[in-house]
């Protein structure tokens, strides 16, 4: 990874598990360093959405990326703000 650009992840409407391993594999690829989760196709908030972010974020610190949430709907953020997330996923 080119430590001038972020890593930038996307995360696709409907993250299954197996979107989320990829992802989340993706980053334990890569050297530490900035991350861009685009959460902007999220098809809705729910709390499949909420554990998909909060797996990426948990999975960034592991492998010490500083990892940054784009595009997150108001109706996510006040779930994640619901399920006291928000704070830690830097929103």
């Amino acid at each position: 990874m080119d430590t001038s650009q972020p890593l930038v992840v996307t995360l696709p409407a409907r993250p299954g598990r197996e979107d989320v391993a990829r992802l989340c594999a993706e980053l334990a690829a890569a050297p530490p360093g900035e991350v861009v989760c685009e959460a902007g196709a999220l098809a809705g908030a729910d709390l499949t959405a909420v554990d998909a972010l909060a797996r990426l974020s948990l999975a960034a610190g592991r492998r010490g990326h500083r990892i940054r949430f784009e595009g997150v709907g108001p109706e996510l953020r006040a779930l994640l703000h619901l399920t006291g997330l928000a704070e830690t996923l830097g929103l």
